[in-house]
């Protein structure tokens, strides 16, 4: 709603600000792919593909399908147009909605809002360990306290086999009490047992064997290294065994921001790495990594966390032009689209209603400063400047009557920096 619209306004600024500090640039991808690509980056097993995309056939038979991620359409774009020719290394983000069918809960939508950040084409751990400290700084610049990091290593196509067979057999002692998803998925990909959120499920799986213990000697580096050089960025951050994340493209680093602001400790963002990616797309077996912040939540969050924070983020207009007559009406029509070109927000009323009614709308539209004109005003060649805070008056001429209100509107930001 509109007098929501300025808070997330600060939201992406604050988040595109930070990202530019960091040198990444943003990326623009289409809403609609062709479903093929999310089917094989995100996942047949995956509950996205299974039950919550948006595909519809198009006219020449294919299948396309609204974006429920934005990684796939970032790595596709990256390997069509050859991105990794030039410059191999490419740090990109995006902000925009995304689409499932899943169960509307609070702060999750059916179109929901993320923020995207992808580093392609490096493997190294430092490239991991920098994007959650940045993460953790956005959360800072947001002011948003009570989040914590959750990390865990997936390990890589060499290692990870050994794990699945010991979590397998773990899973098989105990696939009376799983849910029929699980049961059903433990074939095809036991890790997303670790993922379920059946209260019987996760029960049963409170013991199951951890991918730390399985890690070949490449991983195991690979995780010390991101976690010393957290260590040194001063981030604070859990080991989580059960954190496996969603999506069957993730290798090694995993880790998810939680905080308990909406109640029950739930994830505001999370991502890992996903090295087999492109190789899986048809492109170059270059390495990935990346994370998503589920926007609408944090939005909750933020205005949770700081009170009065939507209101804070809302313009409110630097002067209200109560102008009585038609004639009056038409000069301000055309001062306020001169003071609009200047940078300056004006406000009048288009239904010609008393000075009284329009003086209490310029009190509710909040605006600082009111210029009072009617025929008399008009006739004197003088105008009446009021402040809405001192109730002060003063004349402004009428010749002059924008660069006057420029100057006095100027003179008032100087004297309050941080008015409008």
């Amino acid at each position: 709603m509109p007098d929501e619209s300025g808070l997330w306004q600060h939201i992406e600024r604050t988040a595109a600000g930070l990202f530019a500090d960091f040198g990444f640039k943003e990326i623009r991808i289409p809403l609609m792919e062709r479903t093929e690509l999310f089917a094989r980056s995100i996942g047949e097993d995956t509950d996205i593909v299974e039950k919550e995309m948006y595909t519809l056939s198009d006219r020449g038979g294919g299948q396309i399908t609204l974006r429920p991620e934005a990684t796939a359409s970032v790595v596709r774009a990256y390997l069509q147009n050859k991105l990794y020719a030039a410059e191999p290394l490419q740090k990109v983000y995006t902000i925009g909605p995304m689409f499932r069918r899943e169960r509307p809960q609070k702060g999750r939508y059916r179109q929901f809002y993320q923020i995207n950040v992808e580093v392609l084409g490096s493997a190294s751990a430092l490239v991991d360990a920098q994007l959650i400290f940045m993460l953790m700084q956005l959360m800072d610049r947001l002011e948003v306290g009570d989040v914590s990091v959750h990390l865990n290593s997936l390990g890589c196509p060499d290692c990870r086999p050994a794990y699945r067979e010991a979590l397998l057999g773990y899973i098989d002692g105990r696939v009376d009490v799983l849910c029929g998803d699980c049961r059903r998925r433990r074939q095809n990909n036991p890790l997303r047992v670790l993922d379920c959120k059946v209260p019987d499920c996760r029960k049963a799986m409170d013991t199951a064997p951890a991918m730390g213990d399985h890690l070949c000697e490449a991983c195991r580096t690979h995780f010390k290294t991101c976690r010393a050089v957290l260590e040194q960025l001063d981030v604070l951050f859990e080991i989580d065994n059960r954190l496996v994340r969603g999506l069957d493209y993730y290798t090694r680093t995993t880790f998810e921001i939680q905080t308990s602001a909406l109640g029950a400790q739930s994830a505001v963002a999370g991502g890992g790495r996903y090295d087999g990616l492109m190789a899986a797309l048809g492109g170059p077996p270059l390495p990935a990594t990346g994370f998503a912040i589920g926007l609408d939540r944090l939005v909750e969050i933020v205005a949770q966390s700081v009170p009065g924070a939507a209101d804070s983020h809302q313009r409110l207009p630097d002067l209200f032009v109560a102008a009585l007559g038609p004639q009056s009406q038409q000069h301000a029509c055309l001062w306020i689209a001169q003071l609009a070109d200047k940078g300056v927000w004006a406000e009048m009323d288009f239904e010609d209603r008393s000075l009284k009614s329009q003086m209490k709308r310029a009190d509710r539209l909040g605006a600082a400063w009111t210029l009072i004109v009617g025929e008399r005003e008009l006739a004197e060649g003088a105008l009446v400047l009021r402040n809405m805070l001192t109730k002060q008056q003063q004349p402004v001429p009428l010749e002059t009557v924008v660069p006057a209100l420029l100057e006095q509107l100027r003179t008032d930001a100087a004297g309050h920096p941080d008015s409008t």
